[in-house]
């Protein structure tokens, strides 16, 4: 994995009338992982996007090297695809995907198609999309909604190893999330 970095200066967000936070300021270097930690509305999902270059800041700068991955709610494959297809389509554009989908438990699911997927097993195939696309710098906005301790744990077996790996890991969470020598940052401490 190459170098990556991802850093932000004086950060504010605004949606519509409202400032969501400001002064917000932090830099990540390879191996380093960082948790947004918030109730639901304090601007963590808009962080995210922010940082992934989807929404302009209010005020302040990201600079970031390395390719970026994202995670949300949105899970990028086509629900009327089954989903062996749908990783395919992605794969036709990432290259080959190492054996991710049978780690996150899809391996049965593959003729299944995504739309009968369930909230986690869309989740843990997100996840695999997300993998696939072998970007040094993760961002995850709620990587833990839908899913049962087991894939609780995964997800964070996963993050860790990406983080030992040279990765970032970037998670928007309300949920404890469990990553050795985590960051956090508390939005409330830049609700403006």
């Amino acid at each position: 994995m190459g170098t990556c970095r991802l850093s932000a200066t004086d950060l504010a967000c605004r949606r519509g009338d409202r400032l969501l936070f400001a002064r917000l300021s932090f830099a990540l270097e390879s191996g380093s992982a960082l948790q947004l930690a918030g109730s639901n509305g304090i601007g963590k999902s808009s962080l995210i996007r922010i940082l992934a270059g989807l929404l302009p800041p209010f005020a302040g700068s990201v600079s970031r090297e390395g390719a970026i991955a994202l995670l949300d709610e949105r899970p990028a494959l086509d629900p009327h695809l089954p989903l062996g297809r749908a990783l395919g389509f992605w794969q036709g554009i990432d290259g080959p995907a190492d054996n991710d989908a049978v780690r996150l438990g899809l391996g049965e699911l593959m003729d299944v198609p995504v739309r009968y997927l369930s909230t986690g097993q869309k989740k843990r195939a997100a996840l695999a999309r997300m993998i696939g696309q072998k970007a040094p710098v993760w961002l995850l906005d709620e990587p833990l909604n839908g899913l049962d301790t087991r894939g609780v744990a995964l997800v964070e077996e996963l993050a860790a190893e990406h983080c030992r790996g040279g990765g970032i890991a970037v998670i928007a969470s309300h949920q404890p999330f469990t990553l050795p020598d985590m960051q956090r940052i508390e939005l409330k401490d830049f609700a403006a």
